[in-house]
């Protein structure tokens, strides 16, 4: 795997693990390595569609351990 590659893999998973140095670091070093934006942005969107993915399916989880009915949580919106 070319070292772009590497790179992208990483932005998305800074994202995902919600990393603030991370995706710094990351989105610079692809920056240095030749990535163009759209390539950037597009790793970016798959990092916060894991995220949110994997955010929601554990609020399930957390719901059930505790069990909470998401209807009657105030301010849940749900």
């Amino acid at each position: 795997m070319d070292n772009r590659t590497k790179e992208l893999i990483a932005i998305g998973a800074s994202v995902s693990a919600n990393c603030i140095p991370c995706i710094k670091y990351h989105v610079d070093k692809g920056n240095k390595l030749g990535l163009d934006s759209a390539s950037i942005q597009e790793a970016i969107a798959v990092g916060q569609r894991v995220r949110k993915g994997a955010a929601g399916e554990m609020d399930k989880v957390l719901q059930t351990l505790a069990g909470i009915d998401k209807t009657d949580t105030p301010g849940c919106g749900g």
